[in-house]
């Protein structure tokens, strides 16, 4: 049985459609044992309580690892994390921590491409199709190894706002669980 870390920030939505997942029994192979972040008043840390995981909080600036270290995680999942790790973190946890990221990369991801920001530059771009992707998380922030891909129409009198909805519930929300299961399952 693999153990999973979720690292978060925010409401916890990624989250919560990872404990729904498991929670249908779609991910035999591992748990979530325990939610970090490095907001002590993310609702996600709620949710992780209210489904009886472990939590924890490194304020914004501290070391993570060690917080990290003491979950014994075999995978690290960042589900809407606005931080980018310490290598030494990466370099603890090679091709073991996974992200999930609001665009098809390679474009529209690197430093300064997060939350609305992404969704605003698909729409100024002129793109007919977004999506999100999952993929291992290295050292060149949104450079690590795709895992997954899901593509989602960009539609006539979108906003950032619209436009971030359904990238989340009709892609993010899709494939961070399957990739959760594949790791766990050693497809990877």
């Amino acid at each position: 049985m693999k153990r999973i870390v979720v690292l978060v920030s925010g409401g916890g939505t990624n989250l919560q459609a990872l404990l729904d997942y498991e929670r249908a029994g779609k991910n035999p192979n591992g748990r979530i044992i325990g939610v970090i972040s490095t907001n002590p008043d993310a609702y996600a840390l709620e949710r992780a309580r209210q489904n009886e995981i472990q939590t924890a909080v490194c304020k914004k600036g501290g070391d993570i690892l060690p917080v990290i270290r003491r979950f014994e995680p075999d995978l690290i999942i960042c589900a809407g994390f606005l931080r980018i790790l310490d290598p030494k973190v990466i370099d603890a946890y090679p091709d073991r921590i996974i992200n999930v990221h609001p665009a098809l990369l390679p474009d529209f991801g690197g430093k300064g491409f997060y939350g609305l920001r992404v969704h605003e530059a698909v729409l100024e771009r002129g793109d007919s199709v977004t999506g999100a992707t999952v993929h291992f998380v290295s050292e060149i922030c949104d450079g690590g190894k795709v895992i997954l891909q899901k593509k989602v129409a960009v539609l006539p009198g979108d906003t950032p706002e619209t436009l971030q909805q359904r990238v989340m519930i009709e892609a993010e929300r899709v494939i961070l669980p399957e990739a959760m299961r594949l790791f766990c399952d050693d497809n990877l």
